[in-house]
């Protein structure tokens, strides 16, 4: 850990909650949806995708939107079905995790999701642990309520500046590089969750007690 921290921002998909683009990829080629990834991946999306996180569009329209651009006639529980396949679980371990953090730190959590996603990872967190995400964080903001996403750097602004943190006392942690640019811009100490790191392994790993 980065010395002087008091606060930390926490991404979720990726992060704290488990997720496999792969899996969304390939549920919408079943649908005949061919090539998805170059309109949605971890690193890129198309404005379609970009409403949605920022709350211009509902659920339903962006179901329109995918059946017109795409060509398709899926109904829209079959789309999203397949939109939310790439949500699989949150460990136990990285709820103890935030809770013993808690403690210590000031804890907020920042994704960029949508309100189909939203649901359902809360009805998946609340079906194992009995509980949703919010309860183990101070503040929670997610971009389609925010009418805004990563990276723009008023997302940052708008969390210090409601929660009364510096940025030189805040880390951010996320497994998308060009999320934590806009971060950076503002003094935030930031974390890049590469591929095969774990938060509870790689950056918060317990103390081994050797006595």
């Amino acid at each position: 850990m980065i010395k002087g921290i008091r606060h930390i921002i926490f991404d979720l998909g990726g992060v704290l909650f488990n997720i496999d683009y792969q899996l969304t990829e390939q549920a919408f080629e079943k649908l005949g949806i061919e090539n998805f990834s170059s309109i949605y991946s971890q690193l890129k999306q198309s404005s379609l995708f970009d409403e949605l996180e920022v709350g211009k569009i509902s659920a339903t329209e962006f179901f329109s939107g995918l059946k017109e651009t795409c060509n398709i006639s899926s109904t829209d529980e079959e789309l999203a079905l397949a939109w939310n396949a790439m949500l699989l679980d949150m460990p136990l371990r990285r709820l103890q995790l935030l809770q013993q953090l808690r403690h210590h730190y000031d804890l907020v959590l920042l994704s960029n999701t949508n309100e189909i996603h939203e649901a359902a990872f809360n009805k998946i967190i609340e079906g194992v642990h009995g509980c949703s995400i919010a309860a183990f964080f101070d503040r929670v903001y997610y971009s389609h309520r925010m009418g805004m996403r990563k990276p723009n750097v008023e997302v940052f602004e708008i969390i210090l500046n409601e929660n009364g943190f510096k940025a030189e006392h805040t880390l951010f942690i996320d497994d998308s590089p060009q999320h934590i640019e806009g971060a950076k811009k503002l003094g935030i100490h930031t974390i890049w969750l590469e591929k095969g790191m774990t938060v509870e392994e790689h950056i918060f790993k317990p103390k081994v007690d050797t006595e």
